[in-house]
């Protein structure tokens, strides 16, 4: 009868995570919030950028370079000075991210085919944005020089490159961002809803009951970490119709290779949570340990910078973070069709943490018992 009385502990973690009526807005609403936000906000494309120019010249290429720079759509207001002082103070106060500066001979340079004096300063507090922008402006610089006497010369000698965008033609922000966020919501909820579950009888009282009752201790660890997995279940399945539906992400790849490695990918971070909750005494600690595993694991993950361009000492910390593995998984299905080995591959390490977390719980459970 041991399946009885794991359903009923089953039963009795879904109710006291969803019986009251605030536990239940706080687990459906905030995640839905946070998808529809941070798929528009959460971005690190530079637009509507306000730079500074100084024109020092009269000539017609500074104009044409003047006219290029107002009329492109990156930028949303270029102010026009003639004060040097005025650049400086626009980029210490940051009331532009870049500020350009046209030579007096610049037009002059330009027609006699001569390097032409064109400074621009970058705002380094935002590093970013500033190596973005600097790009903007260099496309526009190359695309005058082109047109120049000198460039109309070097035309048939010059390689001319188009670029191709595969994956991700258009370069849709959220091709990127909510297949990011299905992973990142889901180990959130996750984390935090298993990390409260032994916490939180700690506190009501009714840990020791449980420890006492006929539950064995792999009944107690499978019981525990069922709810939080179905409700990990529902948020994704949210995720992947908004995806979808909403944010018109091409789902390119197999749906049950999707849903099979979530279900690894939910043990794992229940596993952590299970974990950290074995290892609290109260709520607050539990929420304390859930985001001190939480933060971390977000940045170390690939999802802002690249895993590649860390320090060499860093990267083997991200082995045994989840959000790593499945991060290759769910963008690789929805955006490239990634075959099943690849998959089995991402998976393997999700097994090998859920295995170990979920041992070290069963671990501290049995200790408990003693």
């Amino acid at each position: 009868m041991w399946w009885s009385r794991l359903i009923a502990l089953v039963v009795k973690e879904l109710l006291a995570v969803l019986r009251d009526p605030k536990g239940r807005a706080i687990l459906i609403g905030p995640p839905i919030v946070q998808l529809v936000v941070f798929s528009y906000a959460a971005t690190l494309e530079v637009r509507n950028v306000d730079v500074m120019l100084l024109n020092r010249d009269a000539g017609h290429w500074s104009e044409e370079l003047v006219a290029r720079i107002q009329g492109s759509p990156r930028f949303r207001q270029v102010i026009l000075t003639d004060s040097p002082q005025a650049v400086r103070e626009a980029i210490d106060r940051q009331r532009v991210t870049a500020a350009i500066t046209v030579g007096p001979d610049f037009s002059r340079a330009v027609e006699a085919g001569e390097a032409a004096d064109l400074q621009v300063l970058l705002d380094g507090r935002r590093s970013n944005a500033a190596q973005i922008v600097s790009g903007y402006i260099n496309q526009i610089v190359l695309g005058l020089a082109a047109e120049t006497p000198a460039g109309q010369r070097k035309v048939a000698t010059v390689i001319e490159t188009v670029p191709r965008y595969w994956f991700n033609p258009n370069l849709i922000y959220q091709w990127f961002m909510v297949p990011n966020l299905i992973a990142n919501i889901a180990l959130l909820i996750g984390l935090i809803v298993t990390a409260l579950s032994i916490a939180r009888e700690r506190e009501l009282g009714t840990f020791d009951q449980l420890m006492v009752s006929p539950l064995r201790t792999h009944e107690i660890v499978i019981g525990k970490l069922t709810p939080p997995m179905l409700i990990g279940l529902f948020h994704m399945t949210v995720y992947i119709l908004a995806a979808v539906f909403i944010f018109a992400v091409p789902l390119r790849g197999s749906l049950i290779l999707l849903y099979a490695s979530s279900l690894f990918y939910l043990a794992s971070i229940a596993g952590i949570g299970l974990f950290i909750s074995a290892l609290s005494m109260t709520q607050q600690q539990a929420i304390l340990g859930a985001f001190l595993f939480l933060v971390p694991a977000t940045l170390l993950s690939g999802f802002a910078t690249p895993i590649e361009n860390m320090p060499d000492w860093l990267q083997p910390i991200t082995v045994v973070n989840p959000l790593r593995y499945f991060l290759v998984i769910v963008k690789g299905i929805f955006l490239k069709d990634i075959p099943l080995s690849e998959v089995v591959r991402q998976t393997l390490p999700l097994l090998a943490i859920a295995i170990v977390t979920l041992g070290a719980a069963s671990w501290l459970f049995r200790r408990r018992l003693e």
